[in-house]
């Protein structure tokens, strides 16, 4: 009989406070090796905390995080080199070019043959004609390119998105999230996307947990959920998860 695969995020009882103030109050979830994973909620719900939890940048209060079964508190270096991260929000070196900020990444995540991975980045990309372009210098959709290589650049197992097509055009988001289901099918990638885009969530998601308070106010299959509460879509849930609105009967 064979063994369950360890899954890419075990998250349990993990919570943490700031001087009493609780940004996450004690959550359990799971992420499956290539599932794609919606965190969900408002401002302040818990998301980014969680996030930088599981990545081992936040220390938490209460309860563990295993990332590919790996223990993050005790453990995380023998890990990270098989994750990665990619935010619009965080932004690289403006002087250094696009190759040179390729490189650098590169370098820290241990990639064997640099040159060759940053060609191939480019290519998959469309990176060719910003290589040497000081990244100070790109456009928002470029930048977003960039950040995405940088986020692939070791191949990761597991994929952190806060956010990855915030302020883009609807075509340069469309084309990111389809170079993200062409990445999650070729690797089996784990990702576990935090997005206020509820369409972008729809289409990428296998599974959703919503976020309140610090606390999981619901989670499930978008189209189960969706069904459940008796609404259109899944921003219509969102909605009613966020103001109090009780499942319909």
């Amino acid at each position: 009989m064979q063994s369950s695969p360890v899954p890419a995020i075990a998250v349990t009882q993990l919570a943490k406070s700031y001087n009493g103030s609780v940004a996450v109050a004690g959550i359990d979830f799971k992420c499956a090796q290539g599932e794609v994973l919606g965190l969900l909620g408002g401002n302040g719900a818990g998301k980014t905390t969680t996030i930088a939890m599981i990545m081992g940048l936040v220390t938490p209060s209460a309860g563990s995080v295993h990332v590919l079964g790996v223990d993050m508190a005790r453990e995380r270096h023998k890990v990270l080199g098989r994750i990665n991260f990619e935010s619009p929000y965080v932004d690289m070196p403006h002087r250094l070019t696009v190759r040179q900020n390729l490189t650098v990444f590169a370098g820290l995540y241990g990639v064997s043959d640099v040159k060759a991975r940053i060609a191939q980045l480019a290519s998959d990309l469309d990176l060719a004609d910003v290589l040497d372009r000081p990244s100070g210098k790109l456009s928002a959709g470029q930048k977003t390119r960039v950040a995405l290589a940088k986020a692939l650049v070791n191949e990761p197992e597991l994929l952190l998105l806060d956010e990855p097509t915030a302020s883009l055009d609807p075509d340069t988001a469309d084309w990111i999230r389809t170079h993200l289901e062409e990445y999650r099918k070729r690797r089996n990638a784990a990702i576990l996307l935090a997005s206020h885009n509820m369409a972008e969530v729809e289409r990428l998601c296998d599974r959703v947990i919503i976020m309140k308070k610090g606390r999981i106010a619901d989670q499930g299959v978008p189209a189960d959920l969706v069904a459940r509460y008796g609404r259109v879509n899944l921003e219509e849930v969102f909605l009613d998860v966020a103001r109090g609105t009780e499942l319909l009967a």
